[in-house]
């Protein structure tokens, strides 16, 4: 079998099989077929696509490519919450811990940011001490004990991922519903979950950034897991504007501790109490969906989500005071600097992706993998689309360690518009792959 061939297949329009793909995915693990043979395949796929059939296979070789996690000893059904990513989008943090108040042991296995999106590792290491690297024993405990822990990939976890992962990223061929859905799946499924909840992000900020695409991608996930045997839905939830107000590490952090005090922005706990509603109908803590709603809003409300996210703090060796002291514990940029509006009139545009680059040119984000991050900048929203604005009011607040910001305020103009009239936009969009059989 050779690699030119199975390139000349795909790139011809034509249908691979199982024993194709598996070469590829054994030459991507072993070195043997060079970057530009795959990256090669990866342009062809991408303007050819792939077969469901295909899509499935492709994720089942990946995901055998490495380790698997055996979680077979946690008691409970384990449930896990993807993002497809976003700016501002925290919901993970302060998820795991509602959802392990409601007694369901949830192993979150995440990732870091690149570019506009932000990572919920990251975010996460804003925590003074707080470790996101565990071996799989002590992350096994954890989960046993404290029902959540949210870490770094452990071992040797889809290995063919990572090398396609990052070709993806330097060949413009990041946005492929099946590399997407692959990349996505094979780490779940190696994951040892047994349901899982995926939020397809849509907009402006997403890499998805029409709802017929969404769900294109949406329903491609959803296939893959059930295909497997998993607990799979999918929810398209809006990234036109970010979510929540707060878009940088620190900040999202202290965002998340509000939501579990239920003193958080209406989007961000209204898209928390959904998702845990889902998880608590999967994780079998509830018949239906408004019941699940409820317990989360519940646990939100009687300070047990609060508990467990302090609790997830300190055996994971952070500064679990951050709960009761966030401003004190977290790093505080030097400046915090208004945007004021130029004009009286409603917020109608708020372009999710370029108030994430915003952020990451303050040094909130990553502009190459290995740049060094600030956790304390970022920006705070003080208006949100929808809301009335009178002009000299703070439209938001730049957090910089650097005074001037001429050039981070003009990119903000430039992507927030004010006019005579708008609506708040739809939160969430619809859900795929949910039946009262599951």
């Amino acid at each position: 079998m050779r690699m030119v061939d199975i390139i000349h297949k795909k790139r011809s329009g034509n249908v691979l099989s199982d024993q194709e793909i598996q070469f590829f995915v054994d030459g991507v693990v072993s070195g043997e077929i060079p970057d530009y043979q795959i990256s090669a395949l990866l342009m062809a796929i991408y303007f050819q696509g792939m077969t469901d059939s295909e899509q499935a296979t492709l994720t089942m070789k990946m995901m055998t490519s490495g380790d698997h996690l055996d979680l077979s000893s946690i008691p409970g059904i384990k449930v896990d919450k993807h993002s497809t990513g976003g700016v501002g989008d925290k919901v993970s943090i302060p998820l795991a811990a509602v959802v392990a108040a409601m007694g369901i042991p949830i192993p979150m296995i995440s990732g870091r940011g690149l570019g506009h999106t932000g990572g919920t590792l990251d975010k996460l290491e804003a925590i003074p001490g707080y470790q996101v690297e565990m071996s799989e024993a002590k992350f096994i405990e954890q989960i046993k004990r404290d029902k959540c822990a949210i870490i770094g990939a452990t071992g040797n976890i889809a290995p063919a991922d990572k090398k396609i992962y990052a070709l993806r990223d330097v060949t413009d061929t990041v946005d492929s519903i099946p590399l997407i859905a692959s990349s996505i799946m094979s780490k779940k499924i190696a994951s040892g979950t047994d349901a899982l909840i995926i939020d397809v992000k849509t907009g402006a900020g997403a890499f998805m950034k029409t709802l017929d695409d969404s769900r294109v991608l949406a329903k491609a996930l959803v296939s893959i897991g059930k295909g497997v045997g998993m607990q799979c839905m999918a929810l398209i939830t809006d990234m036109n504007q970010p979510l929540g107000r707060a878009i940088g590490n620190a900040l999202e952090i202290q965002e998340s501790i509000d939501v579990l005090k239920g003193k958080g922005p209406t989007d961000l706990e209204k898209l928390i109490t959904v998702i845990g509603g889902y998880m608590a109908v999967m994780g079998g803590k509830a018949k239906t969906i408004d019941e699940g709603q409820k317990l989360a809003e519940t646990v939100i409300h009687n300070g047990q989500g609060l508990k467990s996210f302090k609790r997830m703090i300190r055996d994971q060796g952070g500064d679990s005071k951050v709960v009761d002291e966030p401003t004190d514990i977290l790093p505080q940029a030097a400046y915090q600097i208004d945007l004021p509006a130029k004009r009286t009139g409603i917020i109608s545009k708020m372009v999710a992706d370029e108030i994430g680059v915003a952020s990451m040119l303050l040094g909130g984000g990553r502009q190459k993998a290995n740049d060094k991050l600030d956790y304390s900048v970022g920006i705070y929203l003080n208006k949100k689309i929808g809301d009335p604005i009178s002009e000299g009011e703070s439209i938001l607040t730049i957090h910089s360690n650097r005074k001037d910001v001429e050039d981070i305020k003009k990119i903000l103009y430039d992507n927030i518009e004010i006019s005579a009239t708008a609506k708040k936009p739809k939160l969430i969009y619809e859900t795929v792959g949910w039946s009262v059989e599951d």
